[in-house]
């Protein structure tokens, strides 16, 4: 192959290839898959207090991150610029490093990421939630 076609199609490979990467990330797929016993603690602050709770009760972390494991999520539009939340989660292993960080804006919707994910399936249990985070 002469150098002429080498450089059309690489001119054109190139961006077709960056084009499917991009819209594979659209196909919808599980945010978090963790396993519960290895999450020591997840911290969650509520946007709408101020407040900031950290559950360690390995009982609520199960739940929480079985619930969140059972969702299917499809990415949405981009999040960049858009303020206020409910509740921004941090996820910790057991050596205490955060392993995953999203926002849980409501029962259906999460923004992870830069983007809005919005769940295909499941719902995310948000009043369990919210009711650890209001005690």
């Amino acid at each position: 192959m002469n150098k002429r076609k080498w450089i059309k199609w690489f001119a054109i490979g190139v961006p077709v290839i960056l084009i499917l990467i991009f819209a594979l990330t659209y196909v919808p797929h599980k945010v978090v898959s963790l396993e519960p016993t290895k999450v020591s603690k997840i911290t969650i602050f509520d946007g709408n207090t101020g407040n900031e709770s950290v559950i360690n009760d390995k009982k609520h972390i199960n739940y929480i991150i079985t619930n969140l494991s059972d969702v299917t999520f499809q990415k949405g539009k981009p999040s960049f610029g858009v303020v206020g939340y409910s509740f921004r989660t941090t996820i910790f292993d057991d050596e205490g490093k955060g392993i995953k960080e999203l926002t849980i804006n409501s029962s259906n919707t999460i923004r992870y990421n830069g983007f809005f994910y919005k769940s295909e399936d499941n719902a995310i249990d948000y009043d369990y939630i919210k009711g650890l985070v209001d005690k």
